[in-house]
């Protein structure tokens, strides 16, 4: 189990303790500070069975300045690969599927 996490985000932290206190010990990954790959990106999309546009923070002030709402998924990737915190979050990722935890309790939809 991984969870792309934001020490920093209340959602992230309260999804991380749901975890931890169901008995799981995940790999923590700080996209933030250790920026996904492109492949990577990939991956976790298709995982989250979500179209790349799907995984973006639409609020980020970043987003709208770019105006990327109708770019082509590869341009998507490297925007976010570019700006991890356009990046939703918190992903939590086990073996073959993935969830965006918003809010934290959709975790057991994956446990």
């Amino acid at each position: 189990m991984k969870i792309y996490h934001n020490p920093r985000c209340q959602i992230s932290r309260k999804t991380l303790k749901l975890i931890l206190d169901k008995g799981f010990n995940p790999k923590i990954i700080l996209y933030m500070k250790n920026k996904l790959g492109k492949v990577e990106l990939e991956n976790l999309v298709r995982k989250l069975k979500i179209s790349p546009i799907n995984l973006f923070r639409k609020n980020e002030k970043l987003f709208k300045v770019l105006n990327i709402s109708k770019m082509k998924d590869d341009k998507l990737i490297k925007i976010m690969v570019e700006n991890p915190k356009l990046i939703q979050r918190p992903i939590v990722e086990i073996e073959d599927k993935a969830i965006i935890c918003r809010p934290p309790e959709k975790i057991n939809c994956i446990l």
